[in-house]
């Protein structure tokens, strides 16, 4: 995505395109890269959406509501930042895709050292939080800022530890909604000495699907992601494997084979994850980290020419293709014989009809969702 100031008028458009349900972050990519703005991409919405099969209107939303967002956050002393800004996180700009819309607060700037997350267990054991609270402080003062995610346990320590020398912390719900209640003077003194990131908008309350995304920020915002205490099931093995999907550096601590909490961290390091015992290890393995960089614009994946429009039929194959288990992209053009801007075209016009998902990382899945109001 080309880096550039917005007017705005132009930011009004963006939130709103990003704000619409049923436009998920491939998909407000793709409606970018085919339309040029968000504008223009607004008005294409009801018969992109209407093509994939929806029967009532798509809710797109309005002016006043996307004014009203970014003048309730101003006043709230935040600030939202557009993946196209210069501004906006380098590490985060070079996701495919990046989050289109994310709002912070406090005056860190997280290109201005190297990030390292450390994530683990909320039911975490004493050693393992004194662990991640020295692991921080050490970090830090080597000039390393810290991501976590502000939750109970071994987030809470990596916070707490470097507090003093940078730390940043990325939420799932809006800037103003605080959890757990025990960290409120945390989630303060971090908006006052680091900094608050979250896709939410104020007011947001968390749902499920919105950790994998917070999660999606932590490992995105850093070079590297640590692990320190993790069950088999933990959040944080899925922010271990973005992190690996992103191209980042993976690390863990080991720990007793006796201890649930391990389990997670020592199959990271089976894995081939590298073994963490101190502060110098992450050093290490952050000095041979190569900084993930934008890739060159690849050709559009969508044409002007008429005959780039899918047909019917081809409409109708790739729906059938896809199911609630997750296929990829590069699939579906295999098994469907179209080309890969046909199969795009199709699938943004099925997500926005409220039948399908487009996920992160290439992948597809349909959804049974009623939201056709």
């Amino acid at each position: 995505m080309i880096r550039s100031e917005l007017t705005h008028a132009e930011r009004v458009d963006w939130l709103r395109l990003a704000r619409t349900p049923q436009v998920g972050p491939v998909t407000f990519a793709k409606l970018i890269e085919r339309y040029g703005n968000a504008s223009t991409a607004l008005n294409a919405l009801p018969e992109l959406a209407a093509k994939g099969g929806r029967i009532n209107a798509l809710r797109i939303v309005g002016r006043e509501q996307a004014e009203a967002e970014l003048s309730a956050t101003d006043e709230f002393g935040a600030r939202m930042l557009m993946a196209c800004e210069p501004e906006y996180p380098d590490l985060l700009a070079v996701l495919d895709p990046a989050p289109p819309v994310i709002t912070i607060q406090g005056k860190l700037d997280p290109d201005a050292a190297p990030c390292c997350a450390i994530v683990g267990s909320r039911n975490s054991s004493a050693i393992g939080v004194r662990f991640a609270r020295e692991l921080s402080r050490a970090l830090g003062q080597a000039g390393i800022t810290i991501v976590s995610g502000l939750a109970r346990g071994i987030d809470g320590a990596a916070h707490t530890g470097s507090l003093e020398t940078g730390t940043i912390a990325v939420l799932a719900s809006g800037l103003d909604h605080i959890y757990p209640p025990e960290h409120t003077d945390l989630h303060h003194d971090i908006a006052e000495r680091g900094l608050l990131v979250t896709e939410s908008p104020l007011g947001a309350v968390p749902t499920a699907r919105d950790f994998p995304r917070r999660n999606r920020l932590i490992s995105g915002l850093s070079l590297g992601t640590v692990v320190i205490e993790a069950a088999m099931r933990s959040g944080s093995l899925i922010t271990a494997r973005l992190a690996a999907e992103q191209g980042r550096e993976v690390m863990a601590t080991p720990g007793s084979p006796l201890d649930p909490r391990a389990k997670g961290t020592n199959k990271l390091i089976r894995d081939g994850a590298a073994l963490i015992e101190s502060a110098d290890d992450v050093l290490e393995v952050l000095r041979q980290a190569k900084r993930p960089m934008a890739a060159e614009p690849d050709a559009p994946d969508y044409e002007a020419e008429p005959h780039d429009e899918p047909n019917a039929s081809m409409r109708t194959r790739i729906s059938e293709l896809l199911s609630p288990s997750p296929v990829s992209i590069d699939e579906l053009v295999r098994q469907s014989g179209a080309r890969t801007g046909e199969v795009h075209s199709v699938l943004i016009e099925l997500e926005l009809a409220g039948r399908a998902i487009v996920l992160p990382g290439g992948h597809v899945q349909i959804t049974y969702s009623d939201d056709q109001d």
